[in-house]
């Protein structure tokens, strides 16, 4: 039975996200992507030209910020912590992305756009600036990033062990500064 395009394609996505998340940037390989999706090796680099470009696509992510403007001021960098630990415990595929982007650029390009984008827009509700905004975010950006590589990936003994409420403690205090400032 012949598939429509777009539904090869989506085929490839849905295989290609399953065999990053199961194997991981480097293990994966389209060869095993196109047996999932039950079609040629060749239709994927069809659609995607390379590895690089199909893991880029496959690596949406959303980070299901909520609106910020509804969480009262003074308890924004805990919520935000609390928020990104329920994100990197949900998401076996957004800990591949961060692992990958340590040693591969287009993944590293993906993780930026993602926390640029959606982190920036999220913060921007908390100040009028954009170029404030966007430099609040980068800044949570470094805690949250640093915390799921040490906590998930690295696993770093002291943050490892850690529970919950003891990360959102320490690092609540910290994005709260990052999102509203000092006042």
């Amino acid at each position: 039975m012949r598939r429509s395009s777009a539904t090869t394609k989506a085929a490839i996505l849905a295989a290609a996200r399953e065999r990053f998340a199961a194997d991981g940037y480097d293990r994966a390989t389209i060869r095993a992507i196109a047996t999932d999706a039950a079609i040629d090796p060749s239709m994927v680099m069809r659609y995607f030209g390379t590895k690089q470009h199909l893991f880029a696509t496959a690596a949406e992510f959303d980070l299901h910020l909520p609106d910020l403007a509804a969480v009262p001021r003074r308890k924004l960098g805990a919520f935000l912590v609390a928020h990104f630990l329920d994100r990197w415990e949900a998401d076996d595929a957004l800990k591949v992305l961060l692992r990958t982007s340590l040693t591969n650029a287009a993944a590293a390009g993906r993780m930026q756009t993602i926390f640029t984008h959606q982190l920036a827009q999220a913060v921007a509700q908390r100040t009028s600036d954009p170029a404030e905004a966007a430099r609040r975010a980068g800044l949570v950006a470094t805690q949250v990033l640093g915390m799921a590589l040490c906590r998930y990936l690295l696993r770093l003994p002291p943050v490892a062990a850690m529970t919950r409420d003891e990360i959102v403690a320490w690092l609540g205090p910290t994005l709260q500064r990052y999102v509203v400032g000092s006042g």
